[in-house]
């Protein structure tokens, strides 16, 4: 198996170490057709990027694609914002951005107070080892299927992470709209038998890194590991092996 792309990378716009060009150097050098900025939403309340810095981010994005001679896609990692699927990105925001990614996040500025237990009670009921209950569960699956069909997401990253969704209703979603699910190589976030089921359903992956300094872009190391333990089918996983994704929101752009 070999990585044809990392999409989820992060730099000092938010919380990462390296330089947007640093990363599309060390994206070049590993042999990678593209590489994307993926820094966390503006709704992130300790990491997210400002709305200020995004046309130097962009900028930074574009010279580096000429500088590498590799894709450098402009993206972000919106935050999931509440159960009715509201992201970090607005309406004007879209036509500046290469790539959508959407995630839960615990330090987020979410829609409604009672939105904010897809954060903080999950991350406490996962500190605790506690079991949530039907309507955090309900609620945060909710909350991703919801972000899925109202917004055009590319992948869904790292989902269950620090929080409690029906891992197989959220792929389903998936596949119905044309998302993909993150199989993350930085943190197992399904467990084996929950990534069997998903695999069950059709959806498709791809595998990123979630690199916050250069040494981890393309690793793909832990996430083999569970592909190997789970046998998901490698022709699944479209960022593998010479293959493209084909994304929502390069489509839904093309009718802005």
């Amino acid at each position: 198996m070999k990585l044809t792309a990392d999409y989820h990378t992060h730099t000092p716009y938010s919380h990462g170490k390296n330089t947007v060009l640093e990363n599309a150097k060390r994206a070049e050098e590993l042999g990678l057709s593209a590489v994307a900025i993926t820094d966390h939403g503006f709704s992130h309340v300790m990491f997210g990027v400002k709305h200020k810095d995004v046309p130097k981010m962009v900028e930074e994005c574009r010279a580096a694609e000429k500088e590498t001679g590799i894709r450098v896609l402009a993206g972000m990692e919106c935050n999931i914002r509440g159960v009715s699927g509201l992201t970090c990105f607005r309406e004007e925001d879209l036509p500046v951005f290469d790539i959508f990614l959407a995630g839960i996040h615990v330090m987020a500025s979410y829609e409604t107070w009672p939105d904010y237990k897809l954060g903080w009670q999950s991350w406490w009921k996962t500190l605790l080892h506690g079991k949530p209950s039907q309507r955090l569960v309900k609620d945060t699956t909710e909350a991703y299927i919801n972000t899925v069909k109202r917004n055009p997401v590319d992948i869904i990253t790292h989902l269950n992470f620090q929080c409690f969704a029906d891992a197989v209703e959220v792929a389903k979603c998936c596949r119905d709209y044309g998302t993909y699910l993150e199989i993350s190589s930085k943190k197992q976030h399904l467990t084996d038998e929950e990534l069997d089921k998903v695999v069950q359903t059709g959806v498709r992956f791809v595998i990123n890194s979630d690199a916050h300094s250069i040494d981890r872009i393309g690793d793909t190391l832990l996430a083999e590991e569970q592909i190997k333990r789970v046998s998901v089918p490698l022709d699944r996983i479209d960022n593998i092996d010479g293959r493209q994704p084909t994304f929502r929101f390069e489509e839904f752009k093309k009718h802005l």
